[in-house]
């Protein structure tokens, strides 16, 4: 199997109405058995596009018997267009290069201070169907941010987290061979000036929100590293995660990247 990444991987300690996936034609057959939990990996900050390489590899190369991963990164400015996405939708990207890529969903915006998340998984051995991924993300969100005092929702129409309206997290899958890539992406200190340039997931006037600025107002202070900081964010999640979507009741702990 490829290398994810040529990058050194940290390790991250455990304790629609608009489409936002896009599936191959291989239909996903639920399975029973029971499944090790994945591998968890921090890359740090790493440019887009060989990233979703990358994961196009991973899930080209694996094989029945391959553990699932979780990428957790930040990338630097990009906008990234879905298979149904729209060009009317970039409004004025300027200097920001726009990419089209084979996820679901239209436009969005990746940059520093964003947590983006790519959990790499064999939906077919873990029996779980596309919505039942997506939903787990959404509710794993909406777990972590609750320990600081943000109430979230998810939504059935659109699908990522919101706060009062606002998005604070974007999902677009790619389902291929039975499996999962491409992922969600969640502002915590990022720079919301860019997405004033695109319509947020093709709607126009959607607002954006990040965590830092909802936690300002909160119990949690705005300087507190768990509302601020991607790595900190990345580590606090990683529970939720794995509990949201069915590993931590199988194995209780996830394997962390050397």
């Amino acid at each position: 199997m490829a290398a994810p990444i040529a990058v050194a991987a940290g390790e991250i300690p455990v304790a629609a109405s608009e489409p936002s996936v896009a599936a191959s034609e291989t239909p996903v057959v639920a399975s029973t058995s029971v499944v090790a939990a994945p591998v968890v990996k921090f890359l740090g900050i790493v440019p887009y596009e060989p990233t979703w390489r990358a994961m196009q590899r991973f899930t080209d190369e694996r094989s029945p018997t391959t553990a699932d991963e979780i990428w957790m990164v930040e990338h630097p400015p990009v906008f990234t267009l879905g298979m149904n996405g729209s060009r009317e939708h970039v409004l004025a990207p300027g200097d920001i290069p726009v990419i089209d890529i084979d996820r679901g969903g239209q436009v969005t915006y990746h940059g520093p201070g964003q947590l983006v998340v790519y959990p790499l998984i064999d939906i077919r051995r873990h029996g779980i169907g596309v919505r039942q991924l997506v939903v787990a993300l959404e509710k794993a969100i909406i777990a972590y941010v609750g320990e600081l005092g943000v109430d979230a929702v998810g939504s059935r129409d659109a699908p990522g987290v919101y706060v009062g309206g606002a998005k604070l997290a974007s999902i677009g899958l790619r389902i291929r061979r039975g499996a999962s890539y491409h992922g969600l992406a969640l502002n915590v200190a990022v720079d919301l000036e860019p997405f004033e340039r695109i319509n947020v997931c093709g709607y126009r006037g959607l607002a954006v929100t990040r965590l830092a600025d909802l936690c300002g107002g909160s119990d949690v202070r705005v300087t507190d590293m768990r509302a601020t900081d991607v790595r900190t964010v990345a580590a606090g999640l990683v529970p939720h995660l794995l509990r949201e979507l069915g590993f931590q009741s199988q194995t209780g702990c996830a394997r962390a990247a050397n």
